[in-house]
């Protein structure tokens, strides 16, 4: 009965993110139509098309695991890593590709594990907690690694022009990467540390398709960042005085 309850919390949510969704690609048609210069909607891209079912599913996806218990939320998140996955192929971003294939969907199927279980490893109740100071630090450590690591990648691999040639573009796009990377993992564990790394991911988003001029990404990243926000706020709600750890500093109870 309660496996059945979260599966129908997720149905909710998926109706949800459609009547969003539906809502904001009305509202982009209305701009397009009344500013006939304007593209915003770019059904002629398969990449942009497929971006679509992804973005819906996406947002459903956070709608749901914001319940800590809810794991089913999981599913759909596999589903739109695979989307994501074929986006950036067809878009040529092989890097994002590989990250979405060989990366997130192992990291998601282990969290459905370990969140369906609802025990941590000691035998205790698996509630949110934030990240302890070495973990903290070690998680720092990687945003920045992956993210330098990235931008020197994209540089040599990809582009094949100078490190210091568009680099707020490639940093962003590292940065992209890298908190991405990093929400999912800590998600597997249930920390509430996820939910500043999307808010990281949304943020860096916004400013990379400000640079890039895509307006569509900028109101849809702009979109996913109140909804990761949402989800944050509720997760750290929920997270005991006992385990904030690092963020009593900031958030006291």
């Amino acid at each position: 009965m309660e496996n059945a309850n979260l599966w129908k919390a997720l149905g909710r949510n998926f109706i949800i993110s459609v009547i969003l969704f539906g809502a904001l690609l009305g509202l982009l048609w209305l701009a397009e139509m009344i500013f006939p210069s304007v593209t915003l909607l770019k059904w002629h891209d398969p990449a942009w098309v497929v971006g679509i079912p992804a973005s819906i599913i996406g947002v459903a996806y956070i709608l749901t695991i914001r319940d800590p218990h809810n794991y089913t939320g999981f599913y759909a998140g596999i589903i739109m890593s695979i989307l994501l996955g074929v986006q950036f192929v067809l878009q040529g971003g092989y890097d994002s590709a590989f990250l979405f294939f060989l990366v997130f969907i192992p990291f998601q199927m282990m969290s459905i594990y370990k969140w369906s279980r609802n025990k941590d490893e000691g035998g205790a109740s698996f509630e949110p907690k934030f990240l302890d100071t070495p973990r903290l630090i070690l998680s720092i450590s990687l945003l920045v690694f992956i993210t330098v690591g990235d931008w020197i990648m994209a540089s040599v691999a990809i582009y094949h022009e100078p490190i210091m040639e568009n680099i707020t573009v490639k940093l962003l796009s590292g940065l992209l990467i890298s908190s991405s990377f990093l929400a999912n993992y800590w998600l597997i564990y249930r920390k509430t540390d996820s939910w500043i790394y999307w808010f990281i991911y949304s943020a860096a988003g916004i400013g990379l398709f400000i640079i890039l001029g895509n307006v569509f990404s900028i109101v849809l990243f702009t979109f996913f960042l109140v909804i990761n926000s949402m989800a944050g706020i509720a997760w750290i709600k929920m997270t005991k005085p006992e385990n904030m750890y690092w963020a009593k500093i900031f958030l006291r109870k």
